[in-house]
């Protein structure tokens, strides 16, 4: 058997997990190890997306022959599997040892153990077939980073919309103030006709067109993954079939057609951090949602949001050989199952909690909840956990994302529970990566930041003079 990462107890461990192996920790052991090698080679990722644009990554491993390069497989497959959830792309470009790049084909690949991976990014996302290419570090093409300066236009009369899974949301704003508001509740995930979406939608921003004297822009944000205004994936279009999927496509661009103003869409984590970076007047903003999932999204360094995807969900965190496994995806040790109700449930039989079956998910939630806010100490181990998980992946996102702040919202968050995952976060921070103590994690509040969300979609649009 040739060698593998060494995997690296935390300082703090979780109580309801003993075996939790950080990947920040074996990561940052690896380069240490190579670095102490003084033989370490350049190892280059170029992930490219639509519309040429290319992310690069840049690090170290062993070189082919080394005692240790067999490290070098796992270390670079949880890599691309990062990068890929994190940044996107159907055609990865490997400068580095054959061996590595010939293990990264074999696991991409239909019938390899990332085939999920292969066809979501290839066809699902980008439609096209997911390709591995070997080269010379030097041979992976440069970076071509697009962010877009969305947001943080308030002029105008603005329509801002936000369509969950349960409710929609609409507010008309004028001049960055918001002067109506509503929440309809809508059932879109149990729909298979397309054309409903398109009513509920429309009637939505027909009634806050209702409200101002005109439209000048419309902006708006959902969960999902939005390329150029076309749902890709969303989980609001589950219910329509592959047959009618394409109406779906185009259903935002039908709408802009339709009403003649300016019209973006975007990913409702992007639109949070875009919020949270307005309200703090900062930039560096990524925003953590701990809900049904793991959701995230991120302003870079410039104000700018990106076309990176940060499905933070799908995103390893944990090394252990026997993570969690997401019933989706079929991987092991992602986001999902240490950032969302399906953590709370994991851990609650441990605990020592019963959770309530023939309920919904939102009411097994809130029944923990409960045991918390009551003072049960299995309860409180379980957000304890979780904030011990935060603060070692916040780490590791650091890796990946420039940051100076940190948002973390979500149902998860409520009550104790959010001053729990923060102080677990926090204390990580400030004892096992004193070097990251820039990086301010909060709790926004829960009113202003709903508020400044509908402010933020309405703002994405350019009014054109």
């Amino acid at each position: 058997m040739p060698p593998s990462l060494t995997l690296v107890k935390p300082r703090y461990i979780p109580p309801l997990d003993e075996g939790f192996r950080p990947a920040v920790l074996a990561n940052r052991l690896f380069q240490q190890q190579v670095a102490e090698s003084g033989v370490g080679v350049p190892l280059v990722f170029g992930l490219e997306r639509s519309d040429g644009e290319l992310s690069r990554f840049e690090t170290h491993v062993f070189p082919d022959g080394h005692s240790q390069a067999g490290a070098n497989l796992m270390y670079a497959e949880r890599l691309v599997k990062f990068l890929l959830w994190q940044r996107g792309g159907w055609k990865l470009h490997v400068g580095g040892p054959q061996p590595i790049a010939d293990h990264l084909a074999r696991t991409y690949a239909p019938d390899g153990d990332r085939a999920f991976d292969y066809h979501f990014m290839g066809k699902t996302i980008y439609e096209q077939t997911f390709t591995v290419v070997h080269c010379a570090p030097e041979q992976v093409p440069p970076a071509k980073e697009t962010g877009k300066p969305l947001g943080r236009h308030l002029d105008g009369c603005r329509i801002g919309f936000d369509l969950g899974a349960s409710d929609r949301k609409v507010s008309a704003v004028i001049d960055g103030e918001p002067v109506y508001s509503e929440e309809v509740v809508w059932e879109p995930r149990k729909n298979s006709d397309p054309e409903y979406h398109y009513r509920e939608i429309m009637a939505a921003l027909q009634t806050a067109a209702a409200k101002m004297p005109r439209v000048d822009a419309i902006g708006g944000s959902s969960a999902g993954i939005y390329i150029n205004n076309r749902p890709m994936v969303a989980s609001l279009f589950r219910g329509v079939p592959p047959e009618q999927y394409h109406k779906v496509r185009t259903l935002f661009l039908r709408i802009r057609e339709e009403l003649g103003v300016p019209l973006e869409i975007i990913n409702d984590g992007d639109v949070t951090a875009l919020a949270g970076s307005m309200s703090l007047e900062d930039n560096g903003i990524l925003g953590i949602a701990l809900g049904s999932s793991e959701a995230a999204g991120y302003v870079d360094m410039d104000g700018h949001i990106i076309t990176w995807l940060s499905e933070l969900a799908f995103c390893p965190v944990d090394y252990q050989p026997n993570a969690p496994t997401d019933e989706w995806s079929r991987d092991s040790g992602v986001g999902s199952q240490y950032f969302s109700q399906q953590c709370v449930f994991r851990l609650a039989p441990r605990a020592g909690i019963e959770v309530p079956q023939d309920v919904t998910d939102a009411e097994k939630l809130k029944a923990v909840q409960e045991q918390l806010e009551a003072g049960h100490q299995g309860a409180r181990k379980i957000w304890e956990s979780m904030g011990l998980y935060l603060g070692y992946a916040i780490a590791h996102y650091a890796d990946f994302y420039p940051v100076r702040h940190v948002l973390i919202l979500g149902r998860c968050t409520s009550g104790r529970g959010g001053q729990l995952i923060l102080d677990g976060a926090q204390a990580v921070l400030r004892s096992e990566f004193p070097e990251l103590n820039h990086i301010h994690i909060q709790l926004p509040d829960e009113k202003s930041r709903r508020v400044g969300q509908s402010i933020a979609a309405a703002s994405l649009p350019v009014i054109a003079k």
